[in-house]
């Protein structure tokens, strides 16, 4: 497995298709990732490689993938940016590929395109345009969100 923690991988899988497809299908998605977490069995479907990801404890899970991402971004010269995403009155700021390469790294990224079946490029457009917005929104009035609330927000 990549370098990454798990539940920051699948926080970004989910992240990477959550702009492009509707609520109901990454319900499905989680749904299915969830019950081969639990049995080892895949249901299919875009995300279902993701399953193994989405387990997890301590600081596992998808909200605790957010605590990770951010500190993927700030270990790579990009606290100011990731600070600007959870910092109310702040305006959010944008992300390059470059920059989103820099911080997830080359292994995390083939694991997340393998997965998600998103050729490296689209991915990392996808994640450049996604993780600010979606962090921001959930880290309203800079509050870390629980992983309920995580999976809420991606609609399951």
């Amino acid at each position: 497995m990549a370098k990454g923690m798990p539940s920051m991988l699948a926080l970004l899988g989910l992240v990477a298709v959550a702009g492009y497809q509707n609520r109901d299908k990454i319900s499905e998605a989680l749904k299915g990732a969830q019950t081969l977490g639990r049995t080892g069995r895949s249901d299919g479907g875009l995300l279902g490689g993701l399953g193994g990801l989405l387990g997890g404890n301590g600081k596992g899970g998808l909200a605790g993938g957010l605590g990770d991402l951010m500190d993927s971004f700030k270990s790579a010269g990009q606290s100011e940016t990731a600070d600007s995403w959870v910092t109310p009155g702040v305006p959010t700021k944008g992300l390059t590929p470059q920059e989103v390469e820099r911080a997830i790294g080359s292994e995390n990224l083939d694991e997340l395109s393998t997965r998600t079946g998103l050729s490296r490029e689209d991915l990392l457009q996808r994640l450049a345009t996604a993780i600010p917005e979606t962090v921001d929104r959930l880290t309203p009035e800079g509050r870390w969100p629980t992983d309920g609330q995580t999976r809420q927000f991606f609609g399951a």
